[in-house]
């Protein structure tokens, strides 16, 4: 069931739910708004890891993993795969989950894996204006757009060389807000 066109919306709790939603007043749709899911990579090639110049606004500028909105239909799995060729002419290889982060200022979840890069070419997309490998101790960490990806760049860190990795998600108290 969809609303009809045009149709007028009120905010109120739904029958059986528990909170405040925008529900047609001619059908009874629920118009649910839920968070957006973001997939990425920690993709690595010879002990460094690859990142991506921002072109775009927020953070145009800022260094960032190469990570995006999911497509409706696309697995977590080829969205991550698909923001490393967009942002980065990146090919990937998946090695699971790093881990899951929670942005809830924005509504946003934000999923990143590890992997190994593939590609020896590096070609930015119309998202980045450069595409880089840095060592770990290049990392221009004051210079990262997200709090999303320090953490999973740290997450990364502690676990690399191990062929068991939990995931993660934010440290205990942190929100994800980032300088506008």
């Amino acid at each position: 069931m969809t609303a009809e066109r045009g149709a007028s919306f009120s905010t109120k709790v739904p029958e059986g739910d528990t909170r405040p939603r925008r529900v047609c007043d001619t059908c009874g749709f629920v118009d649910y708004e839920n968070p957006r899911l973001v997939a990425g990579v920690v993709a690595i090639r010879d002990e460094k890891v690859l990142l991506c110049r921002r072109a775009i606004e927020p953070r145009k500028g800022f260094w960032t993993l190469p990570a995006g909105f999911l497509e409706d239909r696309e697995s977590v799995e080829e969205g991550a795969r698909r923001e490393a060729q967009e942002e980065a002419g990146a090919e990937v290889d998946l090695e699971g989950v790093l881990g899951v982060y929670s942005v809830p200022r924005i509504s946003q979840v934000h999923i990143y894996f590890r992997a190994r890069l593939l590609t020896t070419e590096l070609a930015p997309g119309e998202e980045s204006l450069e595409a880089r490998l840095f060592a770990w101790d290049e990392i221009p960490w004051e210079e990262l757009a997200f709090p999303s990806v320090t953490w999973a760049l740290s997450h990364y860190r502690e676990t690399r060389g191990s062929a068991a990795f939990p995931a993660r998600s934010n440290p205990v108290g942190e929100r994800g807000d980032y300088r506008s």
